[in-house]
């Protein structure tokens, strides 16, 4: 059931401030989330890698690595832990023989789909206060900041901002 949960933006508390909000949101979804892809070889990592190498077209390890903001010493524990799983596998790259791009098998894919199953259980609960429509919307316009995070952009006192407050 759905219940309503308002913020008084005028007031200014702390849930008016980003820097809240995001690390209490991802606080509660690990909790979850990290249960939800516990047989996925190397947790939360192995699933990123698992959703990047079946989605996106074949790179690298150390492209992979840069493309989802993991140390490459990270990647490589979680390739290995999912290759040794019998879920993905490092072919040579057809263009540069010498680099090993990393690819998903078909138990890597049925592994995939099992563990979004669980991981979309666990979203809906945490999102459980906001409507589908809203859902959709808190995700895209998240996945619109998150491929620009990492962007060099300082803001400083002098850049001019509009009122971020709905």
């Amino acid at each position: 059931m759905r219940r309503s949960v308002e913020v008084d933006w005028d007031a200014g508390g702390i849930e008016t401030e980003l820097g809240w909000a995001l690390p209490a949101v991802y606080a509660g979804f690990s909790r979850s989330a990290t249960g939800a892809v516990a047989d996925v070889p190397g947790g939360p990592r192995g699933y990123q890698v698992l959703v990047a190498v079946t989605t996106e077209e074949p790179s690298s390890q150390l492209a992979l690595a840069h493309r989802l903001g993991i140390d490459k010493t990270q990647m490589t524990y979680a390739v290995d832990a999912l290759e040794a799983g019998g879920f993905v596998e490092r072919r040579p790259d057809p263009a540069d023989r010498r680099v090993r791009q990393v690819h998903p098998t078909a138990a890597g894919r049925s592994l995939l789909a099992a563990a979004r199953v669980a991981l979309r259980d666990v979203e809906g609960a945490l999102m459980r206060n906001l409507t589908a429509t809203e859902q959709i919307h808190l995700r895209r316009l998240l996945a619109r900041v998150a491929l620009t995070a990492g962007d060099p952009q300082p803001c400083t006192p002098d850049t001019p901002k509009d009122d971020p407050r709905p």
